[in-house]
């Protein structure tokens, strides 16, 4: 099996209101590689988050006791610390002047996703999409409504517990089986499988990061050629682990 990764270039800069699936289909034709059916399209959230208006003005913000207590004592700004404590469900850790918190989708990450890079304004943050999966759902509709039938992934850059380096995961998809598995099935020398299963929206977030990346102005990229199970039931849910079975939060 051959697997082709491409960027998508050529997209300006997005606003409220955009409607990514039109401006991914023409940007992809423009560059020569239009979107065809079986394909992955792996979308940052950051886009994702612009387009739905997902954006903050710091100065709007009014930080509470304990965010203005915290942020003096480690020289973090206020406001981000109230909105990073707002888009929380719980602090997982804290250590020194970092923030480890679960947010409200369940997801485990710094800082509850907010970013401020490439926010289009200086004193303006990026929150993560209310519903990553309603989102891919969005744009997976505008592309089989232009007659396209591609799969959708919302992908953020996280950390990883043990290893340094961030790396795409997935945060949200439509369209596409997020998780294979391989339990009861049987390798060439006999052994069945118990646990294994392969969290292949996460590999192809991570694969896509590789045509994409944080100063290239290519926030799309598009796997062609990877056989996946087609479901538009899917949700990024079963990918979260439950608290129950953490043995690390």
């Amino acid at each position: 099996m051959a697997v082709q990764i491409f960027g998508v270039p050529g997209l300006p800069e997005i606003v409220p209101g955009s409607d990514l699936a039109a401006m991914i289909l023409t940007a992809a034709a423009e560059a020569g590689t239009p979107l065809a059916d079986g394909d992955v399209v792996v979308v940052t959230s950051k886009i994702v988050s612009k387009a739905e208006g997902r954006l903050v003005e710091l100065a709007d913000v009014e930080p509470s006791t304990f965010a203005r207590e915290w942020s003096e004592q480690w020289e973090k700004d206020p406001a981000v610390t109230e909105l990073v404590l707002r888009e929380s469900k719980r602090i997982v850790r804290q250590l020194g002047p970092v923030l480890i918190t679960e947010t409200h989708h369940g997801y485990v990450c710094a800082n509850s996703g907010i970013d401020q890079s490439s926010s289009g304004a200086h004193g303006r943050v990026v929150l993560l999409p209310v519903d990553p999966d309603a989102s891919a759902r969005r744009i997976r509709e505008g592309f089989v409504a232009a007659g396209v039938d591609a799969a959708v992934i919302v992908s953020d850059t996280f950390g990883r517990a043990w290893r340094e380096g961030q790396t795409d995961i997935a945060i949200g998809v439509a369209g596409i089986q997020p998780i294979l598995s391989y339990i009861g099935q049987v390798d060439p020398h006999g052994h069945e499988f118990k646990v294994q299963a392969i969290c292949t929206a996460d590999e192809l977030a991570g694969a896509a990061e590789l045509v994409k990346g944080n100063v290239s102005r290519v926030p799309v990229g598009v796997i062609r050629g990877f056989a996946f199970e087609i479901d538009d039931t899917a949700v990024i849910a079963p990918v979260l682990r439950d608290q129950t079975r953490d043995l690390f939060r």
